[in-house]
């Protein structure tokens, strides 16, 4: 049964892996035995956080702003000159902007789709190579997107672009499922529900206890929760599983809560 999720030995990439949701998923993967790459936009934290996991098993930062085009093509240069195969892609460096309706500016609509939606497209394009050499039939690539509970439902906050964006990323994980199987590449997504980070850090700490109590597992999320769904999906036991979206949520989206 421990060979089903078995990943040690594999080679991943975990965009915005120096903190919250990619750190966790980064972690759990290194723990594993997963040789894992993460890039995030600011290089110390990026460093910072690939040399903490480093004590864990092999870890390795590459600092990347993956908001333009030309720093996606520098991240898959480098991962080229590193890697001959990828194993698994995680797309999780996103972005989130908040205001009222009334003032709510076409930057901030413009800087989350870029990040959160056209950034995760591009780059997995630069990486079809290397994700292909790492493909078979019995043990297909593995893309994991990771969208958001605010892709499925809608929010009460301001932040009008970031739940189409999760819709979006939602979506295209389903396209990447289609048109991507026959290169025995898989893409799944995960749709983190209230999790510790810097992005929830606000609402945190003017609403944390409310949102624990909104949660019908009655808790927020734990890095265990994240790094065992991300581990699942690029193990055996996943391989199997393409085009689904899976709400790592406490319960939220099933029974129809919104925050």
């Amino acid at each position: 049964m421990y060979e089903l999720f078995d990943v040690s030995g594999k080679v991943a990439l975990v965009t915005g892996g120096s903190r919250g949701i990619g750190e966790m998923i980064a972690e759990g993967f290194v723990a594993a035995g997963i040789r894992t790459y993460i890039s995030a936009r600011k290089a110390d934290a990026c460093d910072a956080t690939a040399a903490r996991l480093s004590e864990l098993g092999e870890c390795v930062s590459i600092p990347a702003d993956l908001s333009t085009m030309d720093g996606i093509a520098e991240l898959a240069a480098e991962l080229g000159r590193r890697e001959e195969r990828l194993d698994i892609l995680v797309n999780n460096a996103g972005a989130t902007w908040g205001a009222a309706i009334e003032e709510f500016p076409e930057s901030g609509w413009d800087k989350v789709m870029d990040i959160n939606v056209k950034g995760p497209f591009f780059l997995t394009q630069a990486l079809l190579p290397m994700l292909e050499a790492a493909a078979s039939a019995a043990d297909p690539a593995r893309i994991i997107n990771v969208g958001s509970i605010d892709g499925l439902n809608v929010n009460k906050m301001g932040t009008y672009s970031y739940g189409p964006s999760k819709a979006a990323i939602h979506h295209l994980t389903r396209t990447f499922a289609s048109h991507l199987a026959e290169r025995k590449i898989t893409a799944n997504a995960i749709a983190p529900g209230p999790f510790p980070s810097k992005m929830t850090a606000g609402v945190a700490k003017t609403m944390g206890e409310q949102i624990r109590e909104h949660v019908p597992l009655k808790r927020w999320g734990e890095p265990a929760d994240m790094a065992g769904t991300a581990i699942f999906l690029a193990s055996r036991a996943g391989a199997y599983v393409s085009g689904a979206v899976i709400p790592v949520d406490g319960g939220i989206v099933a029974s129809s809560r919104t925050l």
